[in-house]
């Protein structure tokens, strides 16, 4: 689409001045991504909404700046005039006065930003390494016999812990393992005397270590940073108990300790807290075992007094034993008579089923003779019909018995192994053979052999 060219007469577009601090806001806000921006404080003013206006400046050039009071809450520093800080900012315009000005959404020392990113990073590698688990962490000891405090003997914070073991645990043994917690070489000291515990701990009977340091910045509390002491914390013989800093400080040592107490006045406490709840835990076991025995009395009453209603006098027991008696044998009685009675119903019921069965031999009597006669006749029937049949078979048999034959003249020649002999080749001479006749046998040897001649 072609652009029409402006008249030569036409006047300029004019903006009103709030159209134009308008679109010169939402141009810085576009071309400036958030950015961080070092310089020094002055002219700080804390608003009663909590807001807080300052100035950044340095040799050269100043900017005013606004943090508001949602993120101005969430400071771990206090920001005062003449501090070197780092803002991380939004570039932008308050409209109302023209004024160029920087949004802050965050602030911290100048210098703490490299220190910072060396926390993440080594944060970040332990607990890659698992360092941090929690199935690694150590529950201290509910009653310990000993705490071994590891801290500066000008630390503060010391005098602070050991008036609240004295006011919750006075019986409670203190070793205090003289260390620096600050300072070139800190972090080291702090490892080898956790590593002393190994040495020490079972010699003086010591439960539980306590790490004590006050508040600071991150530089002050940066030995409890290092690498060092971390590996040391998890290796150390007795569970660890970090107390170190402010609540809103964290420290490397703060995730590798068995547990973290928020201020070290805090990790006294939870290193006695056993003791100091021992008065209340039995005061309340106290009062649950007097519960307990009360309704232990009450329930053996109850059953005393039951016991007790069940009592009664031998000759009212006798009394009732022998109407008991009587009423049985009165029942038993009228028992048997009542099943005299269904026994007797029974067998006159059974007895008359009986009779109505019983056959009359009189009536069946015509047809049983009727019937051996005829068994009779049919008896005698066969036994004539079996006597023919069986002479007929005799005589058939005795014309196919192969000795009957003999009778006529014929005899029957066998071998000297018994083999019938139907042809005279079947023998040799000289051999003998034995002729049956139709009565007895004739023993002789072939002299000579006559071929029988083929009629062919």
């Amino acid at each position: 689409m072609e652009t029409q060219p402006t008249p030569a007469n036409t006047p300029p577009m004019t903006l009103s001045v709030s159209d134009l601090n308008r679109i010169a806001r939402e141009t810085l806000e576009t071309s400036f991504p958030p950015l961080w921006v070092r310089g020094e404080l002055s002219n700080v003013t804390h608003a009663p909404s909590g807001h807080i206006y300052f100035t950044l400046k340095d040799a050269g050039a100043q900017v005013r700046c606004t943090l508001w009071r949602s993120r101005a809450q969430r400071l771990s520093i206090s920001l005062r005039a003449g501090m070197q800080v780092e803002l991380r900012a939004q570039v932008t315009l308050y409209e109302p006065r023209g004024d160029y000005q920087l949004s802050v959404e965050s602030v911290r020392e100048a210098g703490v930003g490299h220190l910072f990113d060396a926390f993440v990073r080594l944060k970040a590698k332990l607990e890659a390494e698992g360092l941090f688990a929690n199935d690694k962490k150590r529950s201290p000891p509910h009653y310990p016999r000993g705490v071994a405090i590891i801290s500066s003997p000008q630390a503060a914070a010391l005098k602070d812990v050991c008036a609240s073991f004295a006011r919750r645990a006075p019986h409670l043994k203190l070793v205090l393992l003289p260390t620096p917690v600050q300072g070139d070489g800190a972090g080291a000291r702090i490892a080898a005397a956790l590593d002393r515990l190994a040495r020490i701990a079972p010699v003086k009977g010591l439960d539980v270590v306590v790490l004590v340091r006050g508040g600071g910045s991150i530089e002050d509390l940066w030995a409890f940073n290092e690498e060092v002491v971390a590996r040391a914390i998890r290796r150390c013989a007795l569970p660890v108990i970090s107390g170190v800093g402010h609540e809103t400080d964290f420290t490397i040592a703060d995730f590798a300790a068995d547990l973290r107490a928020t201020t070290p006045t805090a990790a006294a406490e939870l290193a006695s807290a056993g003791f100091y709840a021992a008065p209340d835990l039995l005061d309340r076991r106290h009062i649950a075992m007097q519960r307990a025995m009360q309704r232990r009395l009450n329930t053996l009453q109850q059953q005393t007094d039951r016991i007790a209603l069940r009592l009664t006098h031998p000759r009212q027991r006798l009394a009732d034993s022998r109407a008991a008696v009587t009423a049985l044998a009165r029942r038993m009685r009228m028992a048997m008579a009542s099943h005299t009675q269904t026994l007797a119903r029974q067998n006159m019921h059974l007895g008359a089923r009986l009779n109505a069965l019983r056959p009359t031999p009189a009536c069946y009597r015509p047809a049983i003779d009727a019937l051996q006669n005829a068994l009779q006749r049919n008896i005698r029937r066969q036994l004539s019909q079996r006597r023919t049949q069986l002479d007929a078979l005799a005589a058939h048999l005795d014309h196919l018995n192969p000795e009957a034959v003999l009778s006529r003249g014929y005899s029957i020649t066998r071998d000297e192994h018994g083999h019938i002999l139907r042809d005279a080749a079947a023998t040799a001479t000289n051999r003998d053979i034995t002729v049956q006749l139709h009565r007895g046998k004739l023993s002789a040897r072939v002299i000579q052999q006559q071929p029988a001649i083929d009629s062919d």
